[in-house]
Formats: structure tokens, sequence, C-alpha cells
């Protein structure tokens, strides 16, 4: 939440360029207050899992929000119980004709597939499409992130020689975006994946932000369009087992999984892993959703389309 002051404060301008929330009196007395609204399409299959840990970190502020869960129409997920999504899922058909603050979309495991040969492609473009005229802004984590940059701007994904798994140290951007309030210039976030996007394939496209990255793990956010857009590469959100969990799992499919790295301390999977992103998790989330606050219309009627493209108009991907 902001901290409320009088209008012309000499300290204004102080905690503008620190990057510190806060809203003038003028503006704070014609405040129309309402709950955030939220979508969270949930791609993973251990849907349970994943909800848990998004609603841990977007309900730790003090805002209030409306929560809604998607799946998908056209993929029945094998992992989470049908008598669980019908009575706590929509799918795509029930929310189409409504519109939200925030929408999140999150990674699923199915990276080294092409995008066209997902089963749910078509019905993911479709929601990526309508987000641009019915979320103020929509937050991609791990593999959407890559479909939302292929889909909208048409930035490729590449494989990579073998999984990235761990905690990586990552920078901050110099300037002072809102989503970095707060942050110490290097934190660690977990990655799990296989595939990447590249620096330079960001950078050809003008309407594009890389903002923050890690000299091992590469891109890791990215905006557009004001920060309506956001694309995370990696998995804040995660849960101080996860990456273990997976590690174990993949030992027990005969993968030969290398040890996730800067994860367990000495690289000894038999010891408690180090967490060190949770700080990081909490305080971006609650930035993303201090500035859904901060920017999204009180009428969602009265949302502007997200313009997208290489240069800022027109979707790119193929159909």
């Amino acid at each position: 939440m902001p901290i409320r002051i009088p209008d012309n404060l000499p300290a204004a301008r102080i905690l503008e360029e620190e990057n510190i929330f806060y809203m003038p009196e003028h503006r704070a007395f014609h405040q129309d207050i309402r709950p955030l609204r939220i979508l969270v399409l949930n791609l993973m299959p251990t849907k349970v899992v994943t909800e848990t840990q998004l609603l841990r970190l977007l309900g730790n502020t003090p805002l209030q929000l409306e929560v809604d869960l998607l799946c998908t129409a056209s993929y029945q997920p094998k992992n989470t119980p049908e008598e669980h999504l019908l009575a706590f899922y929509d799918t795509f058909g029930q929310v189409r004709d409504q519109r939200y603050d925030g929408l999140v979309i999150t990674g699923a495991p199915v990276e080294q597939m092409p995008f066209e040969e997902v089963a749910y492609w078509d019905e993911l473009k479709e929601v990526m499409e309508w987000s641009r005229d019915h979320v103020h802004s929509t937050l991609h984590i791990c593999w959407a992130a890559q479909a939302g940059l292929y889909h909208h701007y048409g930035v490729p994904k590449h494989d990579l020689p073998a999984k990235l798994s761990g905690v990586y140290l990552h920078t901050r951007p110099a300037g002072h975006d809102p989503l970095f309030r707060g942050f110490d210039p290097e934190f660690y976030a977990p990655h799990s994946r296989y595939t990447e996007v590249r620096r330079e394939d960001i950078l050809a496209v003008p309407a594009l932000s890389l903002l923050s990255e890690s000299p091992e793990a590469g891109v890791y956010l990215v905006t557009a369009a004001g920060g309506r857009q956001v694309f995370i590469t990696g998995h804040s959100e995660y849960d101080p087992g996860t990456l273990r969990q997976e590690y174990e799992r993949d030992l027990a499919r005969g993968l030969a999984p290398a040890i996730p790295k800067h994860y367990f301390p000495d690289d000894d999977p038999a010891r408690e892993p180090i967490v060190r992103w949770r700080a990081h998790a909490t305080l971006l989330f609650a930035n993303w959703v201090n500035q859904v606050y901060q920017n999204t219309p009180y009428r969602l009627e009265d949302l502007e389309p997200v313009q997208t493209g290489p240069a800022g108009g027109g979707s790119t991907s193929s159909s």
C-alpha cells in the first residue's frame, strides 16, 4: 500500500527518486477503491501445489484480491482430481466475457515441444490475445514467458545442452522500475528448464525491455507495454523443496540429472537446501500487485488494449 502524504511535500521528490510508493492527498481523496480481480491460468500438472505457491505470494499484501482459477478445456490434466477442477476451476469459455486487473499464466512441462505441438496451444493463444484488452497486466512464468514472447513478439526459444536447474544470482536494473522497488543490486531466483530465450533476440525487439539477467541462467525478467506484460523465465514461486523433488523425480525416472546448482550445501543432496530466494519472490509479487493497483482503471471496461508485435503493434506468431 502507498503512504498518503500532503500535496507538494518536499519529501515527495526524494521518495519518487528512491522508488517509494506514495500518494498525494488530492489523488487519495478522489480515488475509488475496490478489490483487485486476479485470474490464474494454471498449466502445471500438480495444480494444488502450484495454486498454493502462487496464492501464498499473491496474498502477502494488504490489498484485497479476488482470485479466480482457470484450467484448459482442450487438455485434461492427469495429476489433479477432476472433482478439484470442477469445484474450483473455470475454463476460458466461462470467463471470456469478464475483465481482470491481473492475469498470471504459469509454466508447464512442455518446453521441449514446438509451441504448435502443445495440445492446448490454440487455447492458450486465444487467452493471450484476449488478455490484451481484458486484463490490465499479465505475469507470464517460465514456459509461459517463452510462449508469450513468441506469440506476441516472435521471440524464439532455444534448446539448452542440458537442463538448467538451480538457484542463480541475478542483477536488478540500474533505473527505478517499479517491479524492483526495495531490491538489492543482486538477488537469487530458481530456474528449472530445458530451453531459453536469448538476450540478442530480446534486444532485437524495440517493444521489449530486458530488466534482469543472470550470468549463468541468462535472461530473467522482460517487460513490455509499460509493464502491462511481464515475462519471468524462472520460478520465484517455488517452495524450498521443489527443486529437490524434481531432482529426485528425475533420478527415479533414470534420467541421470545434474545436481541443482547453488542449492544444496557443498552440492550434497543429503543436506537441506539453502533457501536464498524467498524474500525476492515475496517482494516481486508484492511489487507487481501494487503496480497493478496503482495503474489499473477503476472501471475495467475502460481498459486500453495492449499493442504487441516487434514494434508494439500486431501479433507475430504463426497460427
